[in-house]
């Protein structure tokens, strides 16, 4: 593989809106050259990305649109970090585990889990080569257990648990990150109606991401809010 690029290269699932914007908008204002994605062609056009933002629109449980990743990583001729963000609540008004059918655990199951599965897979020579992060955004469902939450808890459980034997497997630096909640769109979905304008914005959690991203500790789960870096 032949470096084209001497800047550090990161890949941002869900880029559009939220945390993955957020955290794309500081890598790129930090000099990375950022490729990131997402369903929603419109979100892009309105989020104004800096300089040195590459933008695939598409859905990571689909085939080609991985491949696509891949060339763009390929062009750019590294990669040195790999963020899972892009996820789903799973059908809206999240109801209880009685009342979910196999189709919603599927439509979870590939954008959670099996979507950043095999995308880690596809790219994971690329950050072994980088000595690169892997770095998949969890949840406190993920270890607590909320009624109507059990559906996506279970998808981020499983996630942390690829993302931590990625790491074992490899010896790659791998971290699955607890956020806390957030005033985003997706965090609004799961409580319809109900006012979160007391929940702190995704770029107040970004500090603590780039901390950790700093301090490189060893592999493991982590709750952002235990991370130094400035709120």
């Amino acid at each position: 593989m032949t470096t084209k690029t001497t800047e550090r290269v990161a890949l941002v699932t869900g880029g559009s809106a939220g945390l993955g914007l957020a955290l794309t908008r500081a890598l790129a204002e930090r000099g990375w050259r950022v490729i990131t994605d997402g369903r929603g062609a419109g979100r892009f056009k309105e989020a104004e990305l800096p300089d040195g933002v590459t933008v695939l629109v598409g859905d990571l449980t689909d085939a080609e649109h991985r491949d696509r990743l891949l060339a763009e990583v390929t062009a750019h001729g590294r990669l040195d970090l790999l963020v899972h963000n892009a996820s789903t609540l799973g059908p809206l008004p999240m109801r209880p585990l009685a009342e979910v059918d196999v189709a919603d655990l599927q439509q979870v199951w590939r954008t959670n889990v099996g979507g950043p599965l095999v995308l880690t897979s596809t790219l994971l020579p690329w950050l072994r080569t980088a000595d690169g992060v892997l770095l998949s955004i969890s949840s406190d469902a993920a270890v607590n257990h909320y009624e109507g939450w059990g559906l996506y808890g279970a998808s981020k459980a499983a996630l942390d648990h690829l993302t931590l034997t990625c790491a074992a497997e490899t010896g790659l630096t791998a971290y699955a990150v607890d956020p806390g909640d957030m005033r985003t769109a997706m965090h609004q979905d799961a409580f319809p109606g109900e006012d979160i304008s007391d929940r702190p914005l995704p770029e107040t959690v970004v500090p603590r991401l780039l901390a950790l991203l700093d301090a490189r500790p060893g592999s493991g789960r982590y709750r952002a809010a235990d991370v130094g870096g400035e709120a």
